[in-house]
């Protein structure tokens, strides 16, 4: 299965998304990436990939009303889900389902590209990039992050689905960390035409609450699920324990705490 069919998942799923992994693990970066691209009020701005609105609705807060986000996703679940949830008072968000190959915009529309972990799922990377650079005006800005390395609460997952159910389900669960590394994505971004080209390690602690759950909740929102269900309960419980077991060294009385760290790179059109 190809990585970015890998994450169409349903309404359900997407909904299980929002509450796990966009509160936990994507949100604690959303602020960062939206600080990176310096947003002003007034602006027009594109989040690529945008899954359920984490990003979008912090740009839509720093815009204001005067400014307009648009949201971007191959996922209509996602994209159900970014709807239900309130904007800004005052700010515009508009959802569209689209591909990052073909972003259903003109040309220079955008005054500023946001995509969080979006590139590494992205069939085409270098025409995805080529397609950020078309839709953003002359001097527009793009920030966009990929995982730089897996990290210790991923590895934990995916041993545990390696020992417990098989190599496939793990491999398919950590297709979100095989992202592009530092020499690659710079080549991308300035083979794409982006000037200022600049390529930063963002590190953070994440914490996770009640892993032996939390990771299962994860693994049911996505595009796994379907094979987690389909385990006898002994096993899922199992599965909980192993990534639990594993990240022993990260545990205090609220869950686990853990490093993780992230490449962002910055580029102007």
């Amino acid at each position: 299965m190809k990585t970015n069919e890998q994450w169409r998942i349903t309404r359900e799923a997407a909904e299980l998304y929002e509450r796990v992994v966009a509160r936990h693990i994507l949100g604690p970066w959303a602020p960062l990436l939206v600080e990176e691209a310096g947003l002003a009020v007034g602006e027009r701005v594109l989040d690529l990939a945008c899954g359920t609105g984490v990003v979008s609705r912090i740009a839509a807060q720093r815009v204001g009303r005067d400014g307009r986000v648009i949201g971007v996703d191959l996922n209509t679940g996602m994209l159900a889900v970014a709807r239900s949830l309130p904007a800004p008072d005052g700010s515009r968000i508009e959802w569209l389902e689209g591909s990052a190959m073909a972003i259903p915009l003109p040309d220079a529309s955008c005054d500023v590209l946001l995509c969080q972990q979006g590139l590494q799922f992205f069939l085409d990377q270098p025409l995805a990039l080529g397609e950020m650079r078309r839709v953003l005006d002359h001097g527009g800005r793009l920030a966009l992050s990929v995982w730089n390395g897996v990290g210790p609460y991923n590895t934990a997952v995916g041993n545990a689905l390696a020992l417990l159910v098989d190599n496939d389900v793990a491999s398919r669960f950590l297709a979100s960390r095989r992202a592009p590394g530092r020499e690659e994505l710079e080549a991308l971004a300035r083979a794409a035409r982006f000037a200022n080209v600049n390529l930063t390690v963002a590190r953070m602690h994440i914490r996770l609450p009640a892993v032996e759950t939390f990771s299962l909740e994860h693994l049911s929102a996505t595009p796994v699920a379907d094979a987690i269900a389909s385990l006898e309960a002994g096993v899922r419980a199992s599965i909980g324990a192993s990534v639990m077991n594993q990240l022993a060294a990260y545990r205090d009385a609220d869950g686990v705490m853990y490093p993780e760290q992230t490449y962002v790179l910055t580029a102007s059109a």
